[in-house]
């Protein structure tokens, strides 16, 4: 199953804001980013703003365009935009790059033994 992880910039003076934004997230929203097939999503703060995201999921792309089409997921961007820096795309979600992994272990130890794991 496919690990992603993704970087965005936050404003490092509104640092605070966005961590107590995500303190309790939408009811509605939390059920959005489960059933469009988003798991163990967590993300990191940097204090200089550096934010960093962490899914599993079975289709990116897909679990990305199911949550095009659900309206919490558009009010939560437009509440969020404000927050970030440097959003080519208009909204976060949409800026989201998958970076490519370069090392699992994982996968590793389970190449070495021949064992799934």
């Amino acid at each position: 199953m496919p690990r992603i992880c993704f970087t965005l910039q936050v404003d490092p003076a509104r640092l605070d804001e966005y961590r107590a934004r995500h303190e309790r997230v939408w009811p509605e929203m939390l059920t959005a980013l489960a059933e469009c097939g988003w798991r163990d999503y967590s993300l990191f703060l940097r204090e200089d703003g550096l934010l960093v995201g962490f899914l599993v999921t079975d289709d990116f792309a897909a679990a990305l365009a199911a949550m095009q089409t659900r309206d919490v997921n558009a009010r939560w961007q437009a509440e969020m935009a404000s927050f970030f820096l440097h959003l080519d795309h208009g909204t976060a979600d949409r800026a989201m790059r998958p970076l490519d992994e370069i090392f699992n272990l994982e996968a590793q130890l389970a190449a070495q033994t021949g064992e799934p794991r």
